[in-house]
């Protein structure tokens, strides 16, 4: 059998290409500050490794919580992508923001 379609895919695919154009923001103003080349608070690095096992850890949970209730393949994706989204549209901002 072949697997159904999402009833929606287009809303799974705008949060990940939203969550996927924040964190290559990310990442290049991380690496820019790490290369001195604008200001980075002291504990960005270590704050760049812990976020990341948080929110694998949510994400788990969140996609567990979907499936056990029942949801279909693209709420459990949509679920498991909810936390890195978060996390990326946070930072984006707090970066970005003018100091």
């Amino acid at each position: 059998m072949f697997p159904t379609m999402p009833k929606n895919p287009l809303r799974l695919w705008a949060q990940f290409a939203r969550m996927t154009i924040e964190a290559q923001t990310v990442i290049g103003l991380r690496t820019a500050g790490m290369m001195g080349m604008m200001a980075q608070a002291p504990g960005e690095p270590f704050r760049m490794v812990a976020e990341k096992q948080a929110a694998a850890t949510e994400s788990l949970f969140a996609m567990a919580q979907a499936a056990g209730r029942g949801a279909s393949a693209e709420r459990v994706m949509s679920a498991a992508l909810r936390p890195y989204g978060k996390r990326t549209r946070a930072n984006s901002r707090r970066l970005t923001k003018p100091r």
